[in-house]
């Protein structure tokens, strides 16, 4: 399998799924002669033309909201959001709009439309630039929500949003664009809602996504000197949430450690402990740690910014303490 990078594998899913159907377009700010704000769309204007590669205005709810209207009637939009930060200017299409239609109305109508957008820390963009929202989109029934964190789930995940028939929230990592891995070549689907086992352990379980999974699994690398095997859960869709292989990982290392970039109250730790408390108590032989960010808006200060982000050490130090 080839080794590319993030930006890569999600440019060659857009690429691979608007020659498979001309039905995909693409939309979004500086999307087309620019080549998208991380370059994913570069080559895309040239190639397949400004009717299915279409800048817009620096207006988020006319983004998603043609996009809604286009998904309506056949077309299968991606719309790109430069940031997720600015999702929240079209927040009543994303959350009151995309993912009701179909049950609304009976359905009679589909939505398949692709949100693909960019969150996360650690860039020195200061605080209304730099939050990870997750757990916000993923409240909302009938919309999906993907966050993948490597190479090859990006590729696969993004070719299965594009055919899914539901509004579907990708959500990429901004610092994590060069972020190398193995990608299947060709035609490489991955479900959604599955998660996975990226690293097999015994003695406890790491769960984690997007960014937190590359923290995990330098963590668990680490803790493997002192002797301490990490099993590492990636959770790669946050809704729907598959928690099987979380709660057939727990059951066998009776431990837990959830890792995130966002806070952690009311953050997605806090719902997958809920669960494992819920669904399997009796197999718990120390308290779930969770581990994200420090509940402050992030500081454009370098190194007040690494501090208040999650980090490898916090994730072993989490792990050493239920352990």
């Amino acid at each position: 399998m080839a080794q590319i990078n993030m930006r890569q594998a999600i440019s060659d899913a857009l690429w691979e799924e608007m020659e498979r159907d001309e039905k995909v377009f693409i939309l979004g700010e500086e999307v087309g002669v620019w080549g998208g704000t991380y370059a994913v769309t570069k080559g895309f204007y040239e190639h397949f033309g400004e009717k299915r590669v279409r800048d817009t205005p620096i207006a988020e709810a006319a983004i998603v909201g043609a996009a809604i209207g286009a998904a309506m009637v056949g077309l299968r939009p991606v719309a790109e959001l430069m940031t997720i930060n600015f999702a929240f200017v079209a927040m009543d299409h994303i959350v009151n709009e995309a993912p009701k239609m179909h049950t609304m109305f009976g359905g009679q109508m589909t939505v398949p439309m692709v949100i693909r957008t960019a969150g996360g820390g650690g860039r020195q963009l200061g605080a209304t630039h730099s939050q990870t929202p997750d757990s916000v989109f993923a409240h909302f029934p009938g919309l999906k929500v993907v966050s993948p964190g490597t190479p090859a789930d990006a590729k696969g995940l993004l070719k299965t949003a594009i055919r899914s028939e539901d509004p579907v929230m990708f959500i990429e990592h901004a610092a994590m664009y060069q972020v190398k891995g193995e990608v299947p070549e060709g035609e490489h689907l991955v479900p959604i809602g599955e998660s996975k086992v990226q690293r097999e352990g015994s003695d406890v379980t790491i769960v984690s996504y997007s960014r937190g999974l590359q923290l995990s699994i330098q963590a668990a690398d680490q803790l493997a000197k002192d002797g301490i095997e990490a099993e590492v859960v990636d959770l790669r869709t946050l809704r729907p949430l598959d928690l099987g292989p979380v709660l057939e990982s727990f059951k066998k290392t009776n431990r837990m450690v959830t890792v995130e970039e966002g806070w952690g109250t009311y953050g997605i730790g806090a719902e997958v402990a809920a669960r494992v408390y819920d669904q399997a108590f009796d197999y718990i032989d120390a308290p779930i740690k969770r581990v994200a960010q420090k509940e402050v808006p992030l500081p454009y200060n370098q190194a007040l910014e690494q501090h208040a982000l999650p980090q490898v050490a916090d994730v072993v130090a989490a792990v050493k303490e239920v352990v």
